[in-house]
């Protein structure tokens, strides 16, 4: 796969990630010297019209040549992709999903985006999903005699359960509650510290009738049960002190049926609160609900009130709990993909922009930078447009794929809604996979998007892999080495258990931890900090492109490039033929450090990955990689005579060098 034409939206090869409207950007793109290329023209669409601006060539050595040329940002976003003159096809495309002989459509073109870019810090960030009640309970609400036996007083609604309770996984499971607080997490912030991490990231803790809180009753306060609104203070201000940022969880598309919105409107329903929810005298209800739920009313965004009240205005629901005031540093937004939609009505994208505007007018008020994140299961490409949410919960490019390479050949669960079981699938469907989601969206928001194995509603790594330690390794590997913000659950990374929904929802076992192997796997814990402080200490995986090395049935070899270093990633989820690369091609691949797993073997000129099992291994080196020309340098054409690094004057492919390189996905 070295020898395909490559790029990406990495600093690597795009100088700019967001420049300002009207700038200009150098773009530029690798091209094996055997394709025989004798001209490089970018295609662009500036107000709907296409247009070429020609490349010139700024490097050649003895493999590859590298050619550059000058954007301008004419429009917000800017597609394009690469036209190839030369070679025996004479003619060839590059665009998202690699190179092509024929011609393509936009859809997959690359993109530079001139909106406000997301937050630096997310770049090196690392999150940890906690669900509050079921993390860790603090001493205040520790019954008499025994912390962990369940809990009097409750609501109702609730059904108190003791911490070492099995999960109740009937329809009345999510009014089962064991009784983690926000000042459980504060005590025991430290782990995460310690596994190093650097986001916290909240489910809802707004006040509900459930345990997972998505069907918020009010706003105005956070759920006493989990300590009230000054334990998140503090929660805030011990994970601020620890280094840690904090991401709350608001759902935009439905409150509880027990709002007080709700109930307003479903009182008065003329009144002013009675078109803030959708109302439709032909559907089953005429209160329209998630999904058909009876507590879930669904709000409706063609009320300017309503946006004026989550979103709009200063002392909105989303714009009050974020900031220096409240201490939050972000939101994931649920159902996302559902927020202003319903029949007719498509306010998605408009509704997405404002609160984008609303998020970064708090950001601009306060010197800080909050981060909003999307939750969406299937193709998000459509809400990624890169003036709204910052990114997605990377389900469809990210989680499915792997599940479909490394769930238990015994155990093929169905994934979020779909009817089928998901498939197993070898290697080279899931990079094309990869590959085709990521195509559909601007670089940087393909980079602030989650990366996650799972999350509260989906099954545990764990169950995903059969309890098979090493693959789990190998998930967590490609967790922390593909582009993205990773995502852990809490208890992934001691292998807790669970199928879908309560399954997946069980309390942290901290009183496992160095006493029981079973419930605490200390193996994979040290295996999850090691690879989460290579994710973190290494520009090429949290800033790097992607470029696809190899592709097996059980194998994957992979670059992540940056200027500074590459990392080469090689993973398995079973034995497989050793994998030879021409070191030729990886110039300073010899002089490197393993980050984690075992060291490549280097045979005469190759560089051979061997896999007896399971294998995750990260090995970095300092690449031996052109600088940027100067833009204003030489002739701005496809067609200028610069000397290479042979001395040779660079007119035109040399004889013999006009070789077809197949087409398929960029390498």
């Amino acid at each position: 796969m070295l020898d395909q034409p490559h790029h990406d939206g990495s600093p690597l090869y795009v100088s700019d990630r967001v420049p300002r409207p009207g700038g200009t950007v150098s773009v530029r793109i690798r091209i094996p010297r055997a394709a025989g290329t004798t001209g490089v023209h970018v295609r662009t669409a500036p107000d709907g019209e296409q247009a070429f601006t020609d490349a010139r060539r700024v490097h050649r050595d003895a493999r590859e040549e590298w050619w550059q040329a000058e954007l301008t940002c004419h429009n917000p976003v800017t597609h394009y992709r690469f036209l190839l003159d030369g070679g025996s096809n004479g003619y060839a495309w590059v665009n998202g999903t690699g190179l092509h002989l024929r011609d393509v459509p936009d859809a997959a073109d690359f993109r530079i985006l001139t909106h406000p870019a997301p937050p630096e810090w997310a770049e090196r960030a690392v999150v940890y999903q906690v669900f509050p009640d079921r993390f860790a309970r603090d001493a205040s609400v520790e019954p008499d005699g025994d912390p962990d036996g369940p809990l009097p007083d409750l609501p109702g609604w609730a059904r108190a359960a003791a911490w070492g309770d099995p999960v109740d996984l009937g329809r009345d499971g999510a009014t089962q509650v064991y009784g983690g607080t926000l000042d459980g997490v504060v005590g025991h912030l430290d782990h995460l510290v310690d596994l190093g991490v650097d986001v916290l990231y909240l489910t809802p803790f707004f006040p509900a009738r459930s345990n997972h809180r998505y069907d918020a009753s009010t706003f105005e306060d956070v759920d006493p049960l989990l300590g009230g609104t000054a334990a998140l203070l503090r929660l805030q201000e011990a994970a601020h002190a620890r280094g840690l940022r904090v991401l709350g969880d608001i759902t935009t598309n439905h409150t509880g049926d027990q709002h007080e919105w709700f109930r307003t409107a479903r009182a008065h329903p003329d009144g002013p609160y009675g078109s803030w929810y959708v109302r439709d005298p032909q559907a089953r209800r005429e209160w329209v609900t998630w999904f058909d739920v009876p507590s879930l009313p669904k709000l409706d965004y063609r009320n300017q009130a309503l946006r004026a009240a989550m979103y709009a205005a200063p002392d909105s629901v989303v714009q009050r709990w974020l900031g220096p005031g409240a201490g939050l540093d972000g939101w994931r937004v649920d159902v996302a993909n559902m927020t202003g939609r319903y029949k007719d009505v498509d306010l998605a994208q408009e509704v997405a922009r404002e609160i984008r505007e609303a998020v970064d007018a708090v950001g601009a008020r306060t010197g800080t930078s909050p981060l909003l994140v999307a939750e969406h299961v299937h193709d998000h490409s459509a809400d990624l447009a890169g003036d709204g949410w910052h990114g997605v919960m990377n389900y469809s490019g990210f989680t499915k794929p792997l599940w479909t390479w490394l769930r238990h050949e015994e155990f093929a669960p169905k994934f979020l809604g779909s009817p089928v079981r998901v498939p197993r699938l070898g290697g080279t469907a899931v990079a094309e996979t990869i590959d085709e989601f990521g195509s559909l969206v601007p670089w940087c928001a393909r980079a602030t998007s989650f990366t996650l194995i799972g999350s509260h509603d989906t099954t545990r790594l764990n169950t995903l892999v059969g309890g098979d330690r090493a693959v789990a390794q190998v998930a967590a590997a490609m967790l922390f080495t593909l582009p993205g913000i990773p995502m852990v659950t809490y208890g992934d990374e001691i292998g807790m258990p669970g199928d879908f929904g309560e399954a997946g929802r069980r309390p942290m076992p901290w009183a496992a931890r160095g006493t029981d192997p079973q419930q605490w796997d200390e193996e994979l814990y040290a295996a999850y900090r090691t690879l989460i402080r290579a994710r973190r200490d290494n520009p090429a995986l949290y800033a790097g492109g992607l470029r696809w090395v190899h592709t097996g049935e059980d194998d994957l070899v992979f670059l992540r490039e940056h200027p500074e270093q590459s990392v080469l990633v090689h993973l398995a989820r079973a034995a497989h033929d050793p994998v030879r690369l021409p070191m030729e091609l990886l110039p300073g691949v010899t002089d490197g450090a393993c980050l984690a797993g075992p060291a490549p073997e280097f045979a005469g000129a190759d560089l051979v990955l061997s896999a007896p099992g399971p294998v995750a291994r990260l090995w970095a080196f300092r690449p031996d990689l052109p600088g940027w020309a100067d833009p204003t340098d030489g002739t701005q054409g496809a067609h200028a005579q610069i000397a290479g690094a042979d001395g040779i004057p660079e007119d035109g492919a040399r004889a013999g060098e006009g070789h077809d390189i197949p087409e398929g996905r960029r390498a």
